[in-house]
């Protein structure tokens, strides 16, 4: 499956966001392939089928806000010709669109690749065709590692951070919890369970009294919920992706079960998670956010969310307005946008990842105020701050301060 999308884009709002850093005094022009006097070419792998299929939204939204920006005069006067395609979350599939895009589309970058396994299987790769990997959709700590892979940069708050600021939060809320952990049985559950258990510190091996790992491939996770019930665990702790995270609050739900549940950030939208597993079971759910909630009545009136809703009317109108993932998708082609803005008439792939690497308190219109875009040399995580949430009613209500997850030993 391949969606090719290449019109003339842009949004006012968006040109008061962005603030060219590019010499003016330098004439000379520098492109490497994909870039050109009048195009530049972004390619893009998401699952658009398959089990994380309900992430697909993050492209769409993508598409949608470069056909935005094209149609407001491009980038710097380029188009940008977004090309995306499907790997259905499948790591051999991935190698193979990463191959086609930088082999035969030959396009300047790979932005925003989603999940960990599906990325660890072409970082190798990217690096050594020195073709940047740049803000990819997958919260491992390995992203932020510029020594050895200089061309691959990660974007949200990484797995292990967010993990340790749960465990911190059970030790205040239940220092006594009998806790299970549900996580997905690849490079990203063992991320947050790491950074869980390091949280946790001496306290980990009596607290957590079951540890269930599932395959993607499973149709269901009903049979590990029932277990971890059955086990006496008081305290869940879902390291899951939407669609087993909106299993497991439905039969945590059947089977009359109260634990304190916390739930993973990537899991928490209210269109593809909470509503499908239903509003009433999803009550006092715990879990941590970077992003606003577009449900949330309190940002009705916030300048970010009013461009955002504008953007949705007119490039987007399809869109599930309550899924988080498609106010990510329209974060990232932002935070892109800075970035290729900065990078004047120097397209060269070396100057994207100086300019990617050079980002100094950047505001992004769906992201909670205080949390702010940051990277460096020596420092490849764009966002490294959470605020804890409680599901209430129909929507997410945030409490205490934001949280900064800082960065890891691991890392």
């Amino acid at each position: 499956m391949a969606m090719v999308w290449s019109r003339l884009l842009g949004f006012s709002a968006v040109a008061a966001l962005i603030v060219s850093t590019s010499d003016p005094a330098s004439a000379q022009k520098k492109y490497d392939l994909g870039a050109t006097d009048t195009e530049i070419k972004i390619g893009n792998i998401m699952p658009y089928s398959g089990p994380l299929s309900a992430y697909g939204v993050i492209g769409e939204a993508e598409a949608a806000y470069f056909r935005m920006i094209n149609e407001q005069g491009g980038i710097n006067g380029r188009k940008i010709s977004f090309i995306s395609y499907d790997d259905a979350y499948s790591p051999p599939k991935t190698v193979e669109q990463a191959r086609k895009l930088v082999e035969s589309d030959e396009v300047l970058l790979i932005f925003s690749p989603l999940g960990t396994p599906t990325n660890s299987s072409i970082h190798k790769y990217m690096n050594a065709k020195k073709v940047p990997q740049l803000f990819i959709s997958s919260g491992a700590s390995k992203w932020d590692d510029p020594t050895q892979f200089s061309w691959t940069m990660g974007w949200q708050p990484n797995y292990q951070s967010e993990a340790r600021i749960y465990a911190r939060y059970i030790l205040s809320a239940k220092p006594e919890a009998k806790i299970a952990v549900l996580y997905q049985n690849d490079d990203s559950g063992a991320d947050y369970l790491k950074g869980f258990k390091d949280g946790l510190g001496a306290k980990a091996a009596s607290m957590i009294v079951v540890e269930e790992g599932y395959e993607t491939s499973e149709p269901t996770i009903d049979s590990h919920i029932v277990k971890m019930k059955s086990l006496g665990a008081d305290t869940l702790v879902s390291f899951a992706t939407p669609k087993f995270a909106a299993q497991s609050i439905k039969k945590i739900a059947e089977l009359g079960w109260k634990p304190l549940h916390v739930l993973t950030n990537v899991s928490t939208s209210i269109g593809s998670v909470m509503k499908p597993a239903g509003l009433e079971n999803a009550q006092d759910i715990v879990s941590a956010t970077f992003m606003k909630d577009i449900t949330d009545a309190r940002w009705n009136d916030d300048p970010g969310i009013k461009r955002f809703t504008h953007f949705l009317d007119k490039y987007y109108p399809k869109a599930n307005r309550s899924d988080w993932s498609v106010l990510v998708g329209y974060s990232l082609a932002q935070t892109l946008t800075f970035v290729l803005k900065n990078c004047g008439d120097d397209l060269t792939r070396q100057n994207v990842m100086k300019q990617a690497a050079d980002i100094k308190d950047l505001e992004l219109d769906g992201l909670i105020p205080g949390i702010k875009v940051n990277t460096s040399a020596t420092d490849f995580a764009p966002i490294e701050q959470l605020r804890l949430i409680k599901f209430k009613g129909e929507s997410w209500e945030s409490f205490g301060e934001v949280i900064s997850g800082g960065r890891t030993a691991a890392r």
